[in-house]
């Protein structure tokens, strides 16, 4: 049974939020609520979606900024990310200073999800790899049945992910991705933080960074 999915891009960030949903049972739930809540919503109800949870790769602002709200609003459960990321989401506000957004508030998940772990919505089941080195905690989200990942800030089309924020690490966000990633297969197309989408098996032959010739 294929997943259903559309990108609502939001804050000045460009961040790619995106709708998930099971075609069957129409549930949905938002990957990455960073801002913008009345929007998003506005795009669950113009496609028919009975939102059921909200889904988070990893705790910064531009990809979590409207957790809370949302949360708060609509009673949803939000599963991820790993815990590692905890100081993060902690550091909401502080965030939300530093990059001149609207007033950022802590939340409290109702799951943190480890490496391994099944996220289901409907009646799919999404697999969860945990995929440090942007953040400690990020993690992806991936169905096997549509060969389509949700895979935050980690990949990119071309390029990979920021190391340089606190407890970043390059050569675990490489390992992330050759080890945990490009073994679901080059015909995964994956849906990044920001900017287009790809394949898994274009970024492993012509990444510049993670790519055959690197």
């Amino acid at each position: 049974m294929p997943l259903k999915a559309t990108i609502i891009p939001v804050t000045p960030f460009q961040q790619n939020c995106t709708l998930f949903w099971c075609d069957e049972t129409m549930e949905g739930a938002l990957v990455d609520p960073g801002g913008e809540a009345d929007r998003l919503l506005a795009a669950v109800a113009e496609q028919g979606i009975t939102l059921t949870k909200l889904l988070v790769t990893h705790g910064h602002l531009d990809h979590a900024g409207a957790v809370a709200d949302l949360q708060e609003r609509l009673s949803l459960p939000v599963e991820g990310p790993h815990v590692d990321d905890s100081f993060w989401i902690e550091a909401m506000a502080e965030q939300a200073r530093s990059f001149g957004f609207p007033e950022g508030r802590p939340f409290i998940p109702s799951r943190w999800l480890r490496h391994g772990d099944h996220v289901t919505l409907g009646h799919l089941t999404l697999d969860v790899l945990h995929c440090p080195g942007h953040t400690p905690g990020h993690v992806v989200f991936h169905h096997a049945g549509s060969g389509l990942a949700q895979v935050g800030d980690v990949l990119f089309r071309g390029s990979i992910g920021r190391t340089d924020f606190p407890r970043g690490d390059h050569a675990t966000l490489l390992s992330s991705i050759r080890d945990r990633l490009f073994p679901l297969g080059d015909d995964v197309a994956f849906i990044p933080g920001h900017g287009p989408m790809s394949t898994l098996g274009e970024e492993r032959k012509t990444n510049p960074f993670v790519g055959e010739d690197s």
